[in-house]
């Protein structure tokens, strides 16, 4: 597993506003929110649900007691509450929700260390709107591979369709750009096109033999994502508007 720490940003020209912006959103929503995931009313009714999104309506199912397939003892799992706003909403709102700590952290280093060049090439209303497509599409791709299947009424949330997105996009516009990675116990760099390339293959392994049920994890949100990424990269950030940037000395300068 390849695992990314950080990437050269010595060319990047702009502050990346918006990056942080959606960084410290998934923060609020799963602290304040969530409340550190132990809100489930709130986390039930806010994630968006394949069997919802198809049919356009609302579930609610009671609470469940299930075996842990590892330590086959028997685990609360609270069922779907009713959803206060129209169930489509959900693909929005799920994109900012998360199942745990450790699914925050990861889902924000990846943005942290691909978000803010991509911002920087597109323009931030451009980037902006370009991470929530691909994040909606994401979500429709895990809703159609689900439908049909044990998933279907399984909620999903968590921002890593977008960021897949995002990396779809690095690899276009980025591919020779260095990426600090921990494979194995070393530490070394290699060029974004194999950190984001194996990311990738990782994601298509996985899908095969976790099956339908995905074992827990969105792996089509992931696919779907990141083929919209690299689907929508060039209208997104070709001919971005030129911006005005300022050197150390408060002299303007402009970005074509």
């Amino acid at each position: 597993m390849v695992l990314p720490l950080g990437d050269d940003n010595s060319d990047r020209r702009i502050v990346p506003y918006v990056t942080w912006m959606l960084i410290a959103c998934n923060v609020v929503v799963f602290v304040v929110f969530q409340q550190l995931g132990e809100n489930d009313a709130f986390t039930m009714s806010f994630s968006a649900v394949p069997q919802e999104i198809a049919t356009g309506r609302d579930i609610e199912t009671p609470p469940q007691l299930i075996r842990h397939p590892i330590t086959h003892e028997l685990v609360r799992v609270p069922g779907l509450g009713p959803t206060p706003v129209p169930v489509y909403f959900t693909l929005l709102t799920s994109m900012f929700m998360h199942g745990s700590v450790m699914h925050l952290l990861g889902n924000m280093l990846y943005l942290w260390i691909f978000g803010d060049n991509v911002e920087d090439r597109m323009g931030h209303g451009r980037y902006l709107a370009y991470y929530l497509v691909c994040g909606l599409i994401a979500s429709l791709a895990h809703v159609l591979t689900s439908l049909g299947g044990p998933a279907a009424e399984v909620p999903s949330l968590g921002a890593s369709g977008a960021i897949s997105g995002i990396q779809g996009g690095y690899l276009l516009l980025f591919p020779h750009k260095w990426v600090r990675v921990i494979v194995g116990r070393f530490l070394t760099e290699v060029p974004a096109f194999v950190a984001i390339g194996l990311w990738f293959l990782f994601q298509i392994v996985s899908s095969l033999a976790a099956g339908p049920s995905g074992g827990g994890v969105a792996y089509a949100a992931h696919i779907g994502g990141f083929l919209a990424g690299l689907a929508l990269v060039v209208p997104f950030a070709w001919r971005a508007p030129a911006v005005i940037y300022r050197d150390r000395y408060g002299r303007p300068w402009r970005a074509e």
